[in-house]
């Protein structure tokens, strides 16, 4: 143990041994300068989270410190993947308000001690820090970043705000309009920026810690002071102006009847923004609130869901070279996820203009990741094109994203026999055709599959892992770890037309083209989704996705599955022969000239049952794939709707929202709309074993 921490200790060396309980979270010890290192090495995780039992522990060591003060106390993690990743969420899991509310004023307590140590604080920030990370970072007089390093607050992601004193210690440090954005839209400060804000006192090399620590003790660093504008805000009326903006855009991204969080911490600001001690107050109670509402529940159910797709993720893929076939966008996006992420990546195409453009695109991508120039260098590296396809014969993983046509994956497939290592898997990006039909031309029928990734790779962390009869259970296994090595999350399914995503998602986008042949407009039909708290409207999502490639799914969906889909519109038929494709032409549906439409119109002549003729055609056809065994659970697909749509996440996912709305009101709202419109909304039968 020592060893491994000590590589994270710059040049300083001293002996780490843990005070307290042998099996401690912290390892300490003093160097031949008095300083004494508060290392944080939580037990069994490869990221730190800030826990109760490291709260408790971290409370011991600053009691000591405080009866045999040292020249300086340095915080940092013995964590190769950073500092801390925030709260343990799960301590809060089971308590009541109040219980929420008497540990958050221990936390508060230790970091306010502390703050108030009669000697220089220092903490040392590698990788991130998020949440109750950052707070501990931000309760030390400096903050030292390693190249890399990034802070945040993503409690809106969980439906909270900052509980540690991050609402009032952070706008002191950088200033009311900085701090408030950081904290209502969760975005993160990467090293260059955090330094800019005045975050960080000083962006060193790891070798250089020991003198930038050094320098600290002495006074050389200097350090951030808020400017005159920040001082402005501590009048009401400053206040109160500026949160009338804060509102207004909050509101159209996180409606407060969906979102209450960032809405609770804006009032905060401007009730108590130029009171520290009544913040402190008010912060713990409205934090111990929000963790009570229905929206911070299934939102904290949404974080455990990603965990468990992540443990899916884990083990040795096997897999070190990847050859990827196509160079379209798809396939450009999976080669730069994967050299990014270490893989060696050969990307084939007939084209080598195609080839060239995936280069510039792969440094994009890099650019986007916030890489720095030498790891930006060491992935574009790894990333080479191959137009004669010389990487097949070294492949571990042969991915093909060719166009969605089952003719021309078959020809690419049986091209390849003879030319592939015995033990390489072969998968198809497929996001419709059959995985047993494709596995008919392949190879290997028992290393071969389906690797459906979602548009743009770079930033949908989904995949499907698509079983064929065939496939087997080593193969699935493989591609789920490849998968979590290159930062996706895996969720194995069976082969069925759509699998699970797009068996669900079709009928929301042709149901919404129906409803236009009957005279309710685009904006209205968007609208009534958005509201709902999906991400983006069905007739927007059908010009987003590219109006022929969804005819294709939709085709295939209607002609392959046994129960009844809505109508495929001539509107639809009519635009893509016409070349209006959506978004990647400039036209479909609406007209993207002036960027992603953001409609906003009024329901009050709105169909009554407009919302669930969209909605529940989706529920519905989660119940069919986890009848027919598509799915493993119904945690399952809600995980994939969520991360691979973005499904209202504050409702935990369609078989949530169906369980908490009532199955049996869900069943009797299908028939009523079956009435209606026809045989399209017939219950499917795997309602009866979910009731």
């Amino acid at each position: 143990m020592t060893g491994h921490v000590l590589k994270y200790l710059g040049e300083t060396k001293l002996e780490l041994g843990p005070v307290g309980d042998a099996d401690g979270n912290w390892r300490t010890g003093r160097d031949d300068a008095d300083v004494l290192w508060l290392v944080l090495d939580k037990q069994n995780t490869n990221m730190n989270t800030i826990s109760k039992d490291v709260i408790r522990e971290l409370d011991q060591h600053i009691i000591a410190a405080e009866k045999n003060l040292p020249t300086a106390i340095v915080i940092r993690s013995a964590k190769k993947a950073g500092f801390a990743a925030g709260a343990d969420i799960s301590d809060f899991e089971a308590m009541t308000e109040d219980g929420a509310a008497d540990l958050l004023q221990q936390a508060h307590d230790v970091l306010d001690r502390i703050e108030a140590l009669n000697c220089p604080t220092i903490c040392i920030v590698h990788g991130a820090a998020l949440g109750a990370g950052f707070e501990i970072a931000l309760a030390c007089d400096y903050r030292i970043a390693i190249p890399g390093a990034s802070f945040g607050f993503p409690e809106v992601q969980l439906g909270l705000h900052p509980g540690l004193g991050g609402t009032f210690r952070l706008p002191a440090l950088i200033g009311p309009t900085d701090a408030m954005t950081m904290m209502l839209t969760g975005k993160t400060a990467h090293t260059k920026r955090a330094k800019s804000q005045g975050i960080v006192d000083a962006v060193v090399e790891e070798r250089h810690i020991a003198a930038a620590v050094t320098a600290a003790v002495e006074g050389k660093i200097d350090k951030h002071e808020p400017g005159v504008t920040s001082r402005a805000f501590g009048f009401d009326q400053a206040r109160s102006l500026a949160a009338r903006k804060m509102r207004s855009e909050t509101e159209k991204k996180a409606p407060k009847q969906h979102y209450p969080a960032p809405h609770a911490l804006i009032d905060l600001w401007v009730e108590h923004g130029d009171n520290r001690d009544a913040m402190q107050k008010a912060e713990i109670q409205s934090f111990a609130r929000l963790l009570r509402s229905d929206t911070s529940k299934n939102l904290r159910r949404v974080f455990f869901l990603r965990q468990n797709l992540k443990d899916e993720g884990r083990g040795d893929d096997g897999v070190s070279h990847v050859h990827v076939i196509g160079a379209g966008a798809m396939g450009t996006e999976i080669a730069a996820i994967a050299a990014i992420k270490g893989k060696i990546v050969t990307l084939g195409d007939i084209e080598t203009e195609a080839l060239g453009r995936a280069i510039g695109t792969a440094a994009k991508i890099c650019e986007d990741k916030h890489l720095s120039d030498i790891e930006m260098r060491d992935a574009l590296d790894r990333l080479m094109p191959d137009p004669r396809g010389y990487g097949l014969a070294q492949a571990d993983l042969v991915i093909e994203a060719a166009t969605e046509r089952e003719d021309l994956k078959e020809k690419i497939f049986k091209g390849l026999k003879g030319k592939l290592k015995k033990s390489a898997i072969l998968v198809s990006n497929t996001s419709s055709l059959s995985v047993d039909d494709l596995a008919t031309s392949a190879p290997s029928k028992t290393r071969f599959a389906g690797l459906h990734f979602f548009n743009p790779v770079s930033r949908i962390d989904l995949v499907e892992v698509v079983k064929g009869d065939a496939t087997s259970a080593e193969t699935a296994a493989s591609l789920a770890a490849f998968c979590g090595a290159i930062g996706k999350l895996p969720v194995t399914v069976a082969d069925y037309p759509g699998f699970v995503v797009n068996r669900a998602l079709v009928p929301y986008m042709l149901e919404a083209m129906v409803l236009m042949d009957e005279g309710v407009s685009k904006e209205v039909i968007d609208t009534a989704a958005l509201r709902f708290g999906m991400p983006m409207g069905p007739v927007t999502l059908a010009d987003q996705v590219g109006l022929d490639v969804g005819l294709h799914v939709a085709q295939s969906l209607s002609e392959n599955l046994k129960t009844s889909m809505p109508p495929i519109s001539d509107d639809l038929r009519e635009r893509v022969d016409a070349g209006d494709l959506g978004k990647k032409s400039g036209k479909g549906f609406y007209d993207w000239s002036d960027g992603t439409p953001h409609p906003d119109a009024d329901l009050d002549e709105a169909p009554d049952d407009l919302t669930d003729r969209l909605i529940l055609p989706m529920l519905n056809a989660c119940a069919e794939v986890l009848r027919e065994g598509v799915a493993q659970s119904p945690d399952q697909i809600d995980a994939a709707m969520i991360f691979a749509t973005g499904w209202a996440p504050f409702r935990g996912g369609p078989m949530h929202y169906a369980k908490q709305r009532g199955v049996d009101d869900v069943i009797a709202r299908l028939r009523e709309l079956q009435e209606a419109h026809g045989p399209r909304f017939t219950a499917d039968d795997g309602w009866s074993g979910l009731a």
